[in-house]
């Protein structure tokens, strides 16, 4: 059965991955993003809408052409998000306030105006993308790991309080991929984010292949959804084994604070 879908930051990376793996099953796809006219990214058998995740005007537009188009939504996927990274006396606060108002108050934004319709429908499914850093939480990191924290414990906070009108909710929580994600960085560390650049583009996983396992997710209804081995090992052994967790990670500490004295 085709479904009706929504995704944000639908033009490029694994917003524009996903865009494309649910146009291959059938399904109808709106793709929001930031430019005022359809990207040539966007695939011709897609809807396109101006979507700015910080604008509450910009998200009614987006529900009020679902009612009329398409008169409900099945799948809302709140992909839209920035990459930042910074040590704590670094990272200045109007970064803080930039990765918060998108990567999170964007989501809330969406949930907020798609709820009603999907109570009205008694149906839906909200997708959130967090992130591994999410469910585990490395040094010089703090904005974004507090950023996707916060989309992992709303994504679980919705999925009890939607459940009784049958509406589901997914956190989608991969670790490094190659997108173009860090083309978004523009905060004051500079070193950081080096490092983020590295490992973004020197990822083993294509959004692709990120994408074609989150919808296997989605068809499983998963709560979270993990994309890679890398994920699932640092994940558990948060859960299972939390001294080496602990271990790794203040060792990685450790390693940021020699490289931030010699810098």
């Amino acid at each position: 059965m085709s479904r009706r879908v929504l995704i944000t930051g639908g033009a490029s990376g694994l917003g524009l991955a996903l865009a494309k793996a649910f146009i291959a099953r059938g399904d109808r796809v709106l793709v929001g993003d930031l430019s005022e006219s359809r990207p040539g990214s966007v695939p011709d058998d897609t809807a396109y809408v101006r979507l700015d995740v910080r604008s509450q005007q910009d998200w009614d537009a987006a529900l009020a052409h679902v009612r009329e188009t398409w008169g409900g939504l099945d799948v809302l996927v709140n992909n839209a998000g920035v990459a930042t990274g910074g040590r704590i006396d670094v990272e200045s606060i109007a970064d803080w306030e930039r990765v918060l108002d998108i990567n999170l108050l964007g989501v809330v934004r969406g949930c907020q105006t798609f709820t009603p319709l999907f109570k009205e429908q008694r149906s839906g499914h909200i997708v959130n993308t967090a992130s591994l850093a999410g469910l585990v939480h490395g040094p010089g990191m703090s904005s974004y790991n507090a950023a996707k924290a916060g989309v992992v414990a709303l994504s679980e906070t919705l999925g009890f309080e939607l459940g009784p009108w049958d509406i589901h909710v997914s956190a989608i929580c991969p670790a490094f991929f190659r997108t173009n994600l860090h083309e978004s960085l523009q905060g004051k560390d500079v070193a950081m984010e080096e490092t983020a650049v590295k490992l973004i583009t020197r990822a083993s996983m294509t959004a692709e292949e990120v994408a074609a396992i989150v919808l296997k997710g989605i068809d499983k209804r998963k709560n979270v959804i993990l994309t890679d081995k890398l994920g699932k090992r640092a994940y558990w052994t948060k859960r299972l084994a939390r001294p080496a967790y602990a271990l790794m990670a203040t060792k990685a500490g450790e390693r940021l604070a020699r490289k931030s004295h010699h810098a």
